[in-house]
């Protein structure tokens, strides 16, 4: 007999089972969303053999020496290491208040193209239009419309071969109207069969529900992916979706200093991973050093490299997820 054809009848038949390992493993791949090229080099980072990095730029940093020198590092570290790198586009100071001002779309298309023209050469083929764009901290949170003309401008770059993430959203109050506005001023070009959509689902990840009373009113207050999802589809049907950033929380505002509350979310995060593994099918962890719980941290390793419970829960996990 075949030999081929004896073992697809013995796994029929139950009477030769596959490793543990192959059987479980999730379709999802897995990276690490960071700012500092150093992580290729820690060798906590190299035990985990990821292939895939997140890194967000501004949109002007083509005009600004000292930024690009730094995007410029990550992007050959990356590369040294054998990453592909996802660039995210984003404002151009995270930090400043009242916030900057929104680009047109003419100087989005200008500088942007700039990027690419520098980035596409260097192996940078994957792309995010405008990184968590209902947030408050970004310009484009209350105007939908630029967002999808970003959208629709970015499609005219010339970047052979590349992968477009088209809108980029965070798991709160108000995201289901923010992807319909988008969807409306996108046009057919949002329904294209390949759009992929980013998701930041910090809230899901890390909030834990209460009563039912309470349960209800945080599902009105932070909906989470099965919520975007479904706004989307109701506009495109065949849309992929990557959870573009993600992670358990060290610190951040309410969320006092807890490790062991991180790993626990942590452990969560993959949970949900593999819960929405029809629709999402991939997933940037952030971020990869901490900062001693002194401000935001979801690092996996503590500023001086040194793995935290979180780094272990990842590890572990990893076992069962694509890189």
């Amino acid at each position: 007999m075949n030999r081929r054809l004896l073992i697809t009848l013995l796994v029929a038949t139950g009477l030769l089972v596959l490793p543990a390992t192959a059987a479980a493993r999730v379709n999802v791949a897995v990276g690490i969303g960071d700012q500092s090229p150093q992580m290729f080099a820690d060798p906590n980072w190299k035990a985990l053999k990821l292939t895939k990095a997140r890194y967000f730029v501004e949109w002007n940093a083509i005009d600004k020496p000292d930024k690009l020198a730094r995007v410029d590092q990550y992007v050959m570290a990356a590369r040294a290491a054998k990453v592909k790198v996802l660039m995210h586009i984003s404002v151009d100071d995270i930090n400043s208040k009242p916030r900057r001002p929104l680009p047109s779309v003419r100087q989005y298309r200008s500088k942007v193209g700039a990027l690419v023209a520098r980035y596409r050469p260097a192996g940078v083929t994957e792309w995010g239009v405008w990184n968590e764009a209902n947030h408050s901290s970004q310009p484009t949170q209350k105007n939908a419309k630029r967002a999808a003309e970003f959208y629709r401008s970015f499609r005219t770059i010339r970047c052979s071969g590349c992968k477009i993430v088209a809108l980029d959203v965070l798991d709160q109050a108000g995201v289901e109207g923010y992807i319909q506005r988008w969807f409306k001023a996108a046009g057919t070009v949002g329904r294209n069969s390949n759009i992929v959509f980013g998701i930041h689902n910090y809230s899901e990840v890390n909030r834990r529900l209460g009563a039912k009373r309470k349960r209800t009113e945080s599902f009105k207050k932070y909906p989470g992916t099965p919520r975007i999802i479904r706004a989307v589809r109701r506009q495109n049907k065949k849309a992929k979706f990557w959870y573009t950033e993600t992670g358990g929380l060290a610190r951040f505002g309410s969320f006092g200093c807890n490790r062991t509350r991180q790993a626990n979310r942590t452990t969560y995060m993959f949970t949900l991973a593999k819960r929405h593994r029809k629709d999402v099918n991939r997933l940037y962890s952030y971020n990869w050093y901490g900062t001693n719980c002194v401000s935001f941290d979801a690092g996996l390793v503590e500023r001086n490299g040194a793995a935290r419970a979180a780094y272990r829960t990842f590890r572990n996990q990893m076992r069962n997820f694509r890189r």
